[in-house]
């Protein structure tokens, strides 16, 4: 098997000689080349022609995000950022995810990173793999959004069932792929809670971005907050959320225990959690690598939710969808595009209507 040949892409010549050697005694990966600067990595790429970078978000001479555009633009390719834990960090982390960065690794600093070899190595390798099968050619930045123009908004009548709640998980690919599904959405839909993997600041960061520019209010969650019509509710990324049913009101948990999946927030927390109230739940399962969110996407299902994954083609990475699919955890499959209608077509139906919908379609 042909090894996955990478490029490294830091100004900081400690940086590349410890990721060189992370990656040195990969049976699967080759590192090819290291630059310190794009100039130097456009030149490495056209010769070492590898399948994946590496790439500081925050460089001299070219910013990331100006080398990332612009190879995108010129030679799209799977693109793993190099993220610092900071407000800017953040911010242009998530805009290389818009850009086409299929993913990103929280960068500490030279010190911690010495100390935690192996668990960065772990989660870089992972993120290697991942993207290396990956065609960027197939990633289009919608028009409307480029340009700063949203999509139309859904027509929605209103719930009838107004204990009706969506609870959606996601993990790599999904900052872009949440964006799609809730940029759409009318004020009066239902509460929406979402589990993504990804930090604290980021959640924080991205929850805001998100609300400049949808019609629906984005919040990153708090605990004991009451969920409200027309709000989106994103799990903090160092805690995970669960949703607790008190009187006619859900409110938001906040829980600080550990890591479920290897993930916290985890999505299999947030879907347990609403197994109580689960014929009143439309749970949605989007791209992300691994199996997180597939068993109690299995518990919803089995005790009355509507339960979709979003298909194969329409992922940036099909592996928490895939491995519901495996395990016959969904009551419906759609490509990314039509799952917004489709919770709100949902969401209109009486609790009975709702309850044969989900029967037939079993």
């Amino acid at each position: 098997m042909d090894k996955i040949k990478v490029l490294i892409v830091d100004d900081s010549s400690v940086i590349r000689s410890i990721l060189k050697e992370l990656l040195s005694n990969v049976n699967d990966i080759e590192v090819v080349g290291e630059a310190e600067n794009p100039f130097i990595a456009r030149d490495q790429i056209k010769l070492l022609q590898p399948d994946v970078l590496t790439l500081d978000v925050e460089m001299p001479k070219m910013d990331g995000i100006t080398f990332l555009a612009n190879l995108m633009r010129l030679r799209p390719m799977p693109v793993v950022m190099l993220s610092t834990l900071t407000s800017k960090g953040a911010e242009v982390t998530l805009e290389a995810l818009e850009l086409g960065a299929v993913d990103f690794i929280a960068k500490p600093s030279v010190e911690t990173l010495i100390a935690t070899k192996d668990s960065f190595k772990t989660q870089l390798v992972e993120k290697i793999r991942a993207a290396a099968p990956i065609n960027q050619k197939n990633f289009k930045i919608d028009s409307n959004l480029k340009n700063g123009v949203s999509p139309p908004t859904l027509k929605f009548s209103g719930v009838i069932n107004h204990d009706h709640i969506i609870a959606i998980g996601a993990s790599t690919g999904g900052t872009e792929a949440i964006k799609q599904v809730v940029l759409s959405l009318p004020e009066n839909t239902p509460p929406i809670v979402i589990a993504l993997h990804i930090p604290s600041l980021f959640s924080a960061r991205f929850a805001e971005r998100l609300d400049k520019i949808c019609n629906v209010t984005v919040q990153e969650a708090q605990h004991g907050q009451k969920l409200m019509t027309g709000n989106v509710y994103i799990a903090k990324g160092d805690r995970h959320l669960k949703i607790k049913k008190t009187g006619a009101s859900y409110f938001c948990q906040l829980e600080d225990s550990i890591e479920v999946n290897r993930h916290k927030p985890a999505v299999d927390v947030l879907f347990e959690s609403l197994i109580p109230v689960a014929v009143d739940v439309q749970a949605a399962l989007l791209t992300g690598m691994g199996e997180d969110g597939a068993k109690g996407l299995l518990a919803l299902k089995e005790n009355g939710a509507r339960t979709i994954i979003q298909n194969k083609e329409s992922s940036l990475i099909w592996g928490m969808p895939g491995r519901a699919y495996a395990i016959k955890a969904h009551t419906h499959e759609y490509s990314l595009e039509k799952i917004a209608k489709q919770l709100l077509t949902y969401a209109a139906l009486t609790r009975k209507e709702m309850k044969l919908t989900v029967q037939t379609s079993q």
